[in-house]
């Protein structure tokens, strides 16, 4: 039995670690992806986790299945394609540590995923599926998401939505946003940035964002991000503001993910369903997941910028 199931992209990042002589950036490989970062937190936090995805019969995808495996994540379900390659992106940071991305991926393996390379019955052994909107953008990887949605929601799955908006990925905008809020029909959690709520809603503050959100769609849990400045939580009775934890942010990149897998860890430890939360067990959770967001955004990369449980842990008791 997995606590969590995660479905979505597994790619490689270059991310910038300096200059060389010659007046060049230099871009140091590390796996990334924000569904397997997002699991790798989850099983650093403690949680029984399971990837299912699609990577290149290559260099890459041979070393994305060993991140999986070094960090506790069951990597049986990733699918290695003789076929197709595995996805790339190159990672820019601006002074703030705040990152944009270039992806190299037509065809690349994790959007060639198909439905009937699935076996569903794994849903039976989870008790939370987390996929995200990368895999919807293009190529046979979009149906097999909502696909994968609906059938755990027929199978009393809790289900959890990200976003994880990429507009450079998408040929137009307004697709995104149609597809997205379609995904967002299907979720039991949602879990925004700001900006992906201001951009969804077109509502500025994410407080009132939040309130429209839970109007206009069944989600029991809805999560907002803020950045530094922490996250706001909203259930179908109870609201809640946590601020950010004081840490040095060096890169943001997997914040968003590591701060989902953090949540999700933290509410496998309780029996309950999502909207059966006390508010002290539903504080708790989110504490713990600001905990594990901030400290990743500490040290550079993604999966390998992830903290462990006691530095989580030394976090909490020391603020």
């Amino acid at each position: 039995m997995f606590d969590v199931l995660s479905l979505g992209e597994m790619l490689i990042d270059f991310t910038p670690v300096g200059i060389s002589e010659n007046g060049n950036p230099i871009f140091e490989r590390n796996p990334g992806g924000g569904p397997a970062n997002m699991a790798c937190a989850a099983a650093k936090m403690g949680a029984k986790t399971a990837f299912l995805g699609k990577v290149g019969k290559d260099a890459f995808g041979t070393a994305l299945k060993e991140t999986l495996d070094k960090n506790g994540v069951n990597s049986d379900r990733l699918i290695l394609s003789p076929e197709y390659p595995t996805t790339l992106a190159f990672v820019h940071l601006d002074a703030d540590g705040d990152r944009s991305f270039s992806f190299y991926r037509h065809n690349g393996a994790d959007t060639m995923l198909s439905f009937s390379e699935v076996d569903c019955a794994v849903l039976d052994d989870c008790r939370f599926f987390f996929c995200s909107s990368v895999l919807m953008a293009e190529g046979p990887s979009r149906r097999t998401s909502f696909s994968l949605m609906e059938e755990a929601k027929k199978r009393g799955v809790c289900t959890v939505f990200d976003p994880n908006l990429r507009p450079n990925l998408w040929g137009d905008t307004e697709e995104m946003k149609q597809q997205v809020l379609s995904a967002m029909r299907l979720a039991d959690i949602l879990k925004l940035s700001e900006e992906e709520a201001a951009f969804l809603t077109g509502i500025e503050e994410p407080e009132q964002a939040a309130e429209f959100l839970m109007r206009e769609y069944p989600a029991k849990l809805l999560l907002i991000t803020l950045g530094k400045n922490g996250s706001i939580s909203f259930t179908r009775h109870l609201r809640l503001r946590h601020p950010g934890f004081p840490v040095k942010a060096v890169d943001t990149t997997a914040a968003g993910d590591s701060f989902t897998g953090g949540l999700l860890a933290a509410l496998s430890q309780t029996e309950k369903t999502v909207g059966s939360l006390t508010e002290q067990e539903l504080d708790r959770a989110i504490r713990f997941a600001n905990a594990v967001g901030a400290l990743t955004t500490t040290k550079k990369g993604s999966i390998s910028a992830l903290p462990t449980c006691a530095e989580v842990e030394t976090l909490l008791r020391t603020n």
